[in-house]
């Protein structure tokens, strides 16, 4: 995050909005901007993949669904614009840790003893750890100490749409983005990758939300997409994972998308048309 913390201060921050006397490297200075950054960030990339994917991705068919609730795309956005500032502020607090040097973000590939190699390395064990570390997380907000209380907002959404995929309550999002904040302090990963894969875990967890259920058929038991989601949000006990089916299968809650069994959302609309 400092590396856009950098570019914020060189091309705006410095010249126009804070002034010459007060220091880049100043804690509170450091504080304020990146609560800045990140909630302009989060805000960003939530409105424009998700307003994308709303009107060139997810099927508009699915809004005829009894389960699809009332003014739902509005309340889901209301909710998501809500809960980021308050995601937002423990965010800020592991962000604060990165730019003062307390992870093992690394600038330059030179700096890494694996190269290039290491660079895709990282990227595979990113999406590996964090896909556990989800899982176990997600699973533990199912647990009945916690779900009523953080996570069932989010399964308000029978029928989701894209912008559906920030639409937690603070603690419940904070908790699903914690792998991804961690994994950095516990293993050297290039700050440009770190950047790239945090825009994907957003775009993708948008893309879970997306009601597209095409998955290749090689990939339909490997891969968590839309329609593996989409049964969790129906069923509540299954598919926890965010990327992947492994820990589903290890944990013994996978199932197999209805969608694949001509049993889904869409099938159901289509047997009541015929109806």
């Amino acid at each position: 995050m400092d590396l856009v913390l950098d570019v914020a201060n060189r091309h705006l921050l410095t010249p126009y909005v804070y002034p010459a006397s007060w220091p880049e490297g100043e804690p509170c200075r450091q504080l304020l901007s990146l609560f800045v950054i990140t909630n302009l960030g989060a805000l960003a990339l939530y409105l424009l993949f998700g307003t994308l994917s709303y009107y060139f991705i997810f099927d508009h068919e699915l809004e005829k669904h009894p389960q699809f609730l009332e003014n739902q795309v509005r309340r889901e956005i209301a909710y998501a614009l809500r809960s980021l500032p308050w995601i937002s502020v423990p965010t800020v607090a592991l962000f604060f840790a990165e730019v003062r040097g307390y992870s093992k973000l690394y600038d330059n590939i030179e700096d890494s003893p694996y190269g290039w190699s290491g660079v895709f390395l990282s990227m595979l064990s990113f999406l590996f750890f964090t896909d556990m570390g989800i899982y176990w997380i997600h699973r533990a907000l199912h647990h009945k100490l916690f779900y009523k209380r953080f996570h069932k907002p989010h399964h308000l959404w029978k029928i989701a749409t894209p912008f559906a995929s920030h639409a937690f309550h603070p603690v419940d999002g904070f908790m699903q983005s914690l792998p991804y904040h961690v994994y950095p302090f516990l293993f050297p990963l290039h700050k440009i990758t770190y950047l790239g894969l945090y825009i994907f875990v957003n775009v993708w967890t948008i893309s879970i939300h997306d009601g597209d259920y095409r998955v290749p058929r090689l990939l339909r038991h490997i891969i968590n997409g839309s329609a593996h989601h989409t049964d969790h949000h129906l069923y509540f006990d299954y598919n926890y994972g965010q990327y992947f089916t492994l820990w589903d299968k290890i944990g013994g809650s996978y199932k197999s998308p209805t969608a694949f069994e001509g049993k889904g959302p869409h099938d159901y609309l289509r047997k009541l048309r015929e109806k």
